[in-house]
């Protein structure tokens, strides 16, 4: 399977990291050449042009804003056959249907940046165009990066919300908890050790165990105890309310790009 990446910057960065090191052949398009040699030197991709790259593709991958979707897919050699995955958030797939030329099938993916260690979230919604045979190539494309869900369109806005931009409010809660601990007179080293080994190891809990969150967190809060005086702290200053209007914001948000697209 010969797969294209046009846009490699943070989001398609990652997912073309993650595939190169699963052993996919994949093709990165670029705007400077410097930055292709870079990749090539990292990663040991074949890069050029965005139609260079795109011509022969059997899945085409845009990483580039959401503003650039549409103008993009016009401008690039798209053929009857191939497969459009775009990473974007906010534009639909009948937005890129319109776009793109007929035959082609096209389906949103919404990553996270830990694909580029392999450990990433990906929803995956299919447009009208898309075959069932494509909806299976895009998950076993967003495997090789980590694990895959595929959901109706309209319900993609709200996961992005999760876990699309869910890596971002997980390293400001570690960003908090360092601040908090440098504050307690630890250093920041140790701050970080503690913070970093503390979530690492809290995923792998929460993702193994076979117990409801709120068991493993009743598991850590003894009566009346330290766990317990830091929650209520947690709970007085709204943090349930502040994640699920965040959330909300972000869902709405995405929703607003579309629009504009």
């Amino acid at each position: 399977m010969k797969i294209a990446i046009v846009g490699v910057g943070n989001m398609g960065g990652a997912v073309l990291a993650g595939l190169a090191k699963a052993g996919h052949e994949v093709r990165a398009g670029v705007r400077r050449p410097e930055r292709g040699e870079e990749l090539a030197e990292q990663y040991g991709v074949t890069h050029g042009s965005a139609p260079d790259v795109v011509d022969g593709a059997d899945v085409v991958i845009l990483g580039v804003k959401p503003y650039d979707i549409l103008r993009i897919i016009g401008e690039l050699p798209l053929s009857r056959g191939q497969l459009l995955i775009s990473l974007a958030a906010g534009i639909t797939t009948e937005q890129m249907e319109g776009a793109a030329p007929d035959g082609v099938g096209v389906v949103r993916v919404m990553p996270n940046t830990p694909a580029v260690l392999g450990q990433g979230m990906s929803i995956i919604s299919a447009g009208t165009s898309a075959t069932p045979e494509q909806v299976t190539m895009a998950e076993q494309v967003m495997a090789a990066v980590g694990a895959t869900v595929t959901i109706p369109e309209k319900q993609l806005d709200a996961a992005t919300a999760l876990s699309g931009s869910g890596p971002a409010y997980v390293f400001h809660i570690a960003e908090a908890l360092i601040e908090a601990g440098v504050h307690l007179g630890l250093t920041r080293a140790v701050a970080t050790q503690l913070v970093e080994q503390t979530l690492v190891g809290s995923s792998l809990l929460l993702q193994q165990s076979d117990e409801h969150p709120a068991v493993l967190r009743e598991q850590v809060t003894s009566p009346g105890g330290t766990t317990a005086a830091a929650l209520a702290v947690l709970e007085a200053d709204g943090l349930r309310s502040t994640f699920l209007k965040a959330t909300r914001a972000n869902r709405d948000r995405s929703r607003e790009i579309a629009r504009e697209g």
